[in-house]
């Protein structure tokens, strides 16, 4: 076991935990929150892990769901947006804690990977993990301020 496979461990424990706590206790809103919160641990996880095995199909997995998970997300916002409407979620901590550990899993995986066709698709996996979960988180909260219908 090495460093990568040990850090994707730690993030995976400590995400599925909260994970796994917000999706079987709590209101609705809380439960959605975790289910955004899912493809902010699992993706960062699948980077670790895609450098620790030297596989570079996690790195496809993590793009893909970096790119869905998101979309789910907002699915669930637009479906569930009448019960949400009570009891909007705060997510506000959980949202900037997501971005931040997929920033920094992401800028760890670059600067192990070194420049070429790889980092660029570790960066735009990044860029689509951070602002697919503040996007979604936001539309979770009411939507964007100023913006016709949410």
């Amino acid at each position: 076991m090495n460093g990568w496979i040990l850090a994707a461990a730690v993030v995976l424990a400590g995400g599925g935990a909260a994970v796994l706590w917000g999706v079987t206790s709590g209101p609705l809103s809380r439960r959605v929150v975790a289910q955004n919160l899912t493809t902010s641990v699992a993706c960062p996880a699948l980077l670790l892990l895609a450098q620790g095995y030297d596989r570079p199909a996690y790195v496809d997995l993590a793009l893909l769901m970096a790119l869905l998970g998101p979309v789910g997300t907002l699915v669930f916002a637009r479906l569930l947006a009448e019960d949400l409407a009570g009891d909007r979620p705060g997510a506000r901590g959980a949202t900037w804690a997501a971005a931040a550990l997929g920033a920094v899993v992401v800028v760890a995986v670059c600067v192990a990977a070194g420049p070429g066709r790889a980092m660029v698709k570790l960066l735009v996996t990044g860029a689509l993990l951070i602002g697919g979960n503040i996007v979604a988180s936001r539309a979770l909260s009411g939507g964007f301020e100023g913006v016709r219908g949410g």
